[in-house]
């Protein structure tokens, strides 16, 4: 495993999530909890799932318990949406990089929201992690297209080539 990786992973995501952040400021909070099609019916919904989602695998992840539910909105108004979830992507970077190459294979223990047993290993959690944003950050693209809201340009990509990752 290569910490590296999912270091350059944790950036990308936080770079992502501060377009979309950056494109629900253009909003008011009734665009935001307006019924839209997804999984998860409206912008605010589609981001809570995902803070909370992020919120539970980083307590996993440093070995703390918390009693949330997938569908839980925590954060209804988005100013404090967007306080906690700038708070925890830099939280999240700190935490991957802590990680060694060692660590990220190593098998960590925890109960899901439904109080199933799992053991899986650091790096199978944080590529899920990972992917779980982008997959549900594709969903909030399309829900604030449909807001209004101007194309999103968070591939990849993008990141690579602005934060020297490419020459």
């Amino acid at each position: 495993m290569n910490a590296a990786y999912f270091q350059m992973f944790a950036r990308y995501n936080q770079w992502a999530n501060d377009h979309v952040l950056a494109a629900c400021d253009t909003l008011d909070q009734v665009d935001l909890d307006a019924p839209r099609d997804a999984f998860f019916p409206s912008i605010t919904k589609t981001m809570n799932h995902l803070l909370v989602g992020d919120t539970l695998w980083l307590a996993r992840l440093r070995g703390e318990i918390l009693n949330m539910g997938l569908a839980d909105v925590l954060w209804p108004r988005f100013e404090a949406y967007k306080a906690a979830r700038k708070s925890l992507d830099i939280s999240l970077i700190a935490h991957v990089d802590g990680l060694d190459d060692a660590a990220l294979v190593e098998p960590l223990s925890y109960k899901n929201v439904a109080g199933e047993a799992y053991v899986t290993p650091r790096h199978i959690i944080l590529a899920h992690v990972f992917n779980h944003q982008t997959h549900h950050r594709g969903q909030l693209h399309s829900q604030l297209l449909s807001a209004g809201c101007p194309s999103l340009e968070i591939d990849m990509i993008y990141f690579f080539r602005l934060n020297g990752y490419l020459q």
